[in-house]
């Protein structure tokens, strides 16, 4: 494992906003500029958003990303390495009128074919709108209970939402209604992960469950154990793993098989590179950090966050790691 320190490398972010002009909540508007820094040897770039970033995400295509914050915003960028320095960001902002303090809540979800973006609020809803024009296609609206995570269908068909009081909610997204809910859980589902054949989701809440459940059928077909709380969930691009935490798990006897290496510091969402041979996580140190998926070894360490990461993602092209934390930031990193 090494740790490389900062050095005079740059490499900007930029390029004009996908604009989002529809009438939200309380009616969009555009907050300014956005500053980007110079990172480490690692970073590519540094976004400062300005309040506690909960959840990042990439477009399909990778041209986009998305990040939901504590203050009710979602947020997206467009990513162009191939532009002139010196340009900033334009950022469009949606605002939630509550739960503005609220942990566990303000998921973002690009959909599969990358036409729309699903935002989970605390006040029960999830607003969905068109990525090209901002048009709010549905509020879809759920029992009492803020949304603490999303997931897509790999078809693009259903949407899965797990709110504060331990359900899942799946939402037909052509039209909004609801499809099923299930019901095991007693406490916030923090985390959803849909299997590359949509067959399977599985839920992981605070009451220290982890639940996989038959989609077609909304019936659970087992319950992984876990010797912690598990706050992140992910299945390889296979279909073949299942990443809890620190585990990884067989998806075919639902048995553990691996344990990641040296995972100090607890561990946020989890992701895997788009080929399957990485796994990443940030913790409550700053850090984030990736292991070889083949034996847990961990493989780098990066730095530049100053309060718990909560959330990363992999592009598409598995060559930028997006990081997102409560110190109002978001790195992207290069993925060696």
């Amino acid at each position: 494992m090494s740790e490389k320190q900062p050095s005079t490398r740059k490499w900007w972010l930029m390029g004009a906003m996908l604009v989002i002009v529809a009438v939200l909540i309380t009616g969009a508007y555009f907050s300014g500029w956005l500053d980007v820094a110079l990172g480490d040897s690692d970073s590519l770039g540094l976004i400062e958003v300005g309040s506690p970033v909960q959840s990042v995400a990439f477009s399909p295509d990778g041209a986009l990303l998305a990040a939901g914050a504590q203050d009710g915003a979602a947020r997206v960028w467009r990513v162009d390495d191939n532009v002139e320095p010196g340009q900033a960001l334009v950022q469009a902002t949606m605002i939630s009128p509550q739960g503005r303090e609220t942990s566990y809540s303000h998921d973002v979800a690009f959909s599969p074919d990358g036409a729309a973006l699903a935002f989970g609020l605390p006040d029960g809803t999830v607003r969905l709108w068109r990525v090209a024009n901002g048009t709010l296609l549905h509020t879809l609206k759920g029992e009492d209970g803020r949304i603490c995570s999303l997931a897509f269908s790999p078809d693009g068909r259903i949407l899965a939402a797990g709110d504060w009081n331990g359900r899942v909610i799946l939402w037909q997204v052509a039209d909004g209604t609801v499809l099923q809910t299930l019901e095991e859980h007693t406490d916030g589902v923090v985390s959803l992960a849909f299997s590359p054949d949509g067959a399977t989701v599985v839920s992981a809440s605070l009451d220290g469950t982890t639940m996989a459940w038959d989609v077609a059928s909304a019936t659970p077909i087992h319950e992984l154990e876990s010797p912690s709380v598990v706050t992140g969930i992910a299945f390889s691009p296979s279909g073949s793993l299942l990443a809890v935490d620190r585990q990884l798990w067989s998806v075919e006897d639902w048995q553990p098989i691996q344990e990641l290496g040296d995972t100090r510091g607890g561990m946020g969402n989890v992701a895997f590179s788009p080929d399957g041979d990485l796994l990443a996580a940030g913790n409550a140190w700053y850090e984030v950090r990736w292991w070889r998926v083949t034996d847990g070894a961990l493989l780098h360490v990066v730095k530049g966050h100053t309060d718990s990461v909560n959330s990363v993602a992999f592009s598409p092209d598995g060559e930028i790691l997006a990081s997102g934390a409560l110190d109002g930031t978001v790195w992207l990193w290069r993925v060696p």
